[in-house]
């Protein structure tokens, strides 16, 4: 197994987890970017996000095949500074429970401590609890009292159209 940066090269395969971690999530018609937007936005003049991939060879042949993705930016708080969100920590089904998983998860955590972050974050859904376990685990804290709030594109809509008064 090999871990290393992605290369906009990667973005098929890349795409091919995300899909992967939508159908997981129960969401398989919920994902809507393709590979050139991760090209576009991952690798152009001020990228959007920066991805490790997880490399293992093929058993028929001597190529290597993307099997892991831990896909993350930075953001800013006002309480602490400089993060980075981790957007999507990905295995392929076949490889769950190799330490893949541990080994993205760990990248993830050295990028922050090199980058001084003071925080990295994540979400994680509520019924996944081999995960929520896991990141218990580590030391990561689960935090109660917060909810997330999202605006899907058809609520921007709406509301930017509608000049909605609340």
């Amino acid at each position: 197994m090999n871990i290393r940066k992605g290369k906009a090269e990667d973005m098929k395969a890349v795409l091919n987890l995300i899909q992967e971690l939508a159908t997981f999530e129960n969401e398989p018609d919920a994902v809507q970017i393709r590979v050139e937007d991760l090209v576009r936005d991952g690798f152009g003049t001020n990228p959007l996000f920066q991805v490790f991939v997880a490399e293992v060879e093929t058993d028929t042949t001597e190529t290597k095949e993307i099997v892991g993705i831990a896909l993350y930016y930075y953001r800013f708080s006002t309480w602490k500074g400089k993060t980075i969100h981790l957007e999507d920590l990905v295995v392929k089904e076949k490889m769950r429970g190799t330490g893949l998983g541990y080994a993205l998860y760990s990248e993830i955590l050295k990028q922050g401590k090199k980058d001084n972050v003071r925080r990295v974050e994540w979400n994680v859904l509520d019924w996944n609890t081999p995960a929520i376990e896991f990141y218990k685990k580590s030391g990561a804290k689960i935090l109660d009292g917060w909810l997330v709030v999202q605006m899907d594109e058809e609520g921007i809509n709406h509301f930017v159209d509608s000049k909605l008064k609340i």
